[in-house]
């Protein structure tokens, strides 16, 4: 199932204060851009997802973050879906580890 334009809307405003977000619809959900490269992606079931390596996976699985599937993704606390603030700061993180 295709992602609603107000999911679509909702990823981009939580991540304004980061940039310059664009969107490119992939595979039912959508990846996230900043200065071209891609930091985040949401499914088609909603779940928006950073891209994290190394530490910084590492640190976003020890408090619970699920990956998508087996690739470098990981879930965005619930605490930050609230928060645009937090949630900017959590992919400016994820963004300098990869």
């Amino acid at each position: 199932m295709a992602l609603a334009q107000a999911d679509i809307a909702f990823a981009c405003d939580l991540f304004s204060d980061l940039g310059p977000v664009t969107v490119r619809k992939m595979f039912g959900g959508i990846c996230l851009y900043l200065d071209g490269t891609v930091f985040a992606l949401m499914s088609s079931d909603s779940t928006l997802y950073l891209k994290a390596k190394g530490d910084v996976a590492q640190a976003l699985a020890a408090d619970g973050a699920t990956q998508f599937h087996n690739m470098p993704y990981w879930s965005i606390p619930e605490a930050a879906l609230d928060d645009s603030q937090e949630a900017c700061t959590l992919a400016r993180r994820t963004f300098a580890s990869l």
